[in-house]
């Protein structure tokens, strides 16, 4: 459906309590000056509560948000030349609008695009804020609370769970609230970012974002149709959830975009999954560690004919691949210079056409459904398009036990891609449907 959304109000929520004078100038890390400026984007929806009014909501909302950002400083301060935030407490823009719709209508059959009107802004419209909030109320009692947050100084571990569930935690009058770590710059010095643009690869135009529901028995019957034998012939290896699931959603892409028959020997063909740091130091980080502190890794999966039998033969090299993200290449990221280089090297292969690349990000087993704000943990939490081609979301269902996929790719590359006779045999019948308890 088409979302008619009315904004009714807009705020500037700064923290309780003043930043102090020490605390004002917050470093960022070489990982946050390559990371890409644009918002995350997460709407979490809630059902009505008779118990509390919209108004009482709202006053919460504002109170605890002002409580969370005295801890969280930072995401009420301003980016500066992608080097550091100034956290002046200038505040967080907090915007109330209302939608002119039950929230059955939109959870029911969402669509990512419309989905983008629940944000206080556009995805690439940033500027230099930390972070915005925007919360939606609808007509049949039930909001949905929706955060933007800024990828320059935050990764998904940051925002959404250590962020949203202390936030949440604090509304809710719950003091065991653990801080936040802000050292990442101690761990990933800053660089010198001449001659590299992070915002390379942001498309805005003709990008197509759908959501395809996994049930929890499709994925097991692609980790057992992935699962392959080790090095030594006899231990049959089993790929996670993520993996089979990533490596059935390449093999479909590449069919459905009839990138082989139509293989051109200069391009080179990459599967991306984004990777967090946090465990692999010793001792290992906490979760609470702020910031960008997650890398990618890249498989380089073989293109010969009969791709469709290596699968189980990709799954292990994206296992392989993602083990080689060790305390070595730990060790040399945190030198810096050769992964910026690296990284420009990257740059000019996308722009020139010469990488064909599926790109994975999954927030599946991280505690999304964990924010209750006083009324209960949301009835569903959902993403919307982005600005990138190519890419794949993973979220756990609200049950755990499936797993929605929104896949961002070219417009001529999903109609193709959706209408795929075996992708079609793994989704749930209408893929965006979605049950309103």
């Amino acid at each position: 459906m088409v979302l008619e959304i009315e904004l009714i109000s807009t705020d500037i929520i700064k923290p309780s309590s003043p930043t102090p004078d020490s605390l004002r100038k917050y470093q960022l890390s070489f990982l946050d000056q390559i990371a890409p400026p644009v918002f995350m984007p997460l709407i979490y929806f809630y059902p009505a509560d008779s118990k509390i009014s919209h108004s009482e909501r709202s006053r919460k909302l504002k109170k605890s948000l002002s409580d969370a950002l005295t801890r969280f400083y930072p995401l009420a301060g301003r980016v500066r030349d992608n080097f550091y935030l100034d956290c002046n407490d200038e505040g967080v823009p907090f915007f109330e609008a209302k939608a002119k719709c039950n929230l059955s209508q939109v959870i029911s059959n969402p669509i990512p695009r419309e989905l983008c009107k629940f944000l206080p802004y556009e995805l690439d419209d940033i500027k230099d804020l930390g972070m915005a909030v925007q919360v939606s109320f609808f007509e049949c009692g039930g909001m949905a609370i929706a955060l933007a947050i800024s990828h320059k100084i935050a990764d998904a571990t940051t925002a959404f769970f250590s962020f949203a569930n202390g936030w949440a935690a604090i509304a809710r009058g719950d003091c065991a609230v653990a801080y936040p770590e802000f050292v990442a710059a101690t761990l990933f010095p800053p660089r010198d970012m001449a001659g590299f643009k992070p915002s390379t690869g942001i498309v805005k135009e003709d990008i197509v974002t759908k959501i395809f529901v996994f049930p929890g028995s499709k994925i097991e019957a692609l980790r057992d149709k992935y699962a392959y034998t080790n090095n030594d012939g006899e231990h049959p290896m089993r790929p996670t959830r993520v993996e089979a699931l990533s490596t059935f959603l390449w093999t479909r892409f590449i069919a459905s975009t009839d990138r082989v028959n139509k293989n051109d020997p200069n391009n080179i063909y990459t599967i991306v999954h984004a990777v967090n740091l946090r465990p692999l130091f010793d001792p290992p980080l906490s979760e609470n560690y702020f910031g960008n502190i997650s890398r990618i890794t890249l498989t380089f999966p073989s293109m010969e004919d009969e791709w469709e039998r290596k699968g189980s033969g990709i799954v292990k090299q994206v296992r392989e691949a993602i083990k080689s993200i060790n305390s070595a290449y730990l060790q040399e990221l945190r030198q810096g210079d050769k992964h910026l280089n690296f990284l420009k090297e990257r740059a000019a292969k996308s722009t020139r056409g010469e990488i064909i690349t599926l790109n994975f990000t999954s927030l599946c087993r991280f505690p999304l459904y964990e924010a209750d704000f006083g009324w209960g943990k949301p009835v569903w939490i959902g993403s919307t398009s982005f600005t990138y081609k190519n890419l794949v979301t993973f979220m756990d269902t609200p049950s755990g036990d499936g797993i929605e996929a929104y896949i961002n790719l070219k417009k001529h590359d999903m109609e193709r891609f959706e209408v795929d006779k075996d992708l079609q045999e793994f989704v749930s019948p209408n893929p965006n449907a979605k049950t309103f308890p």
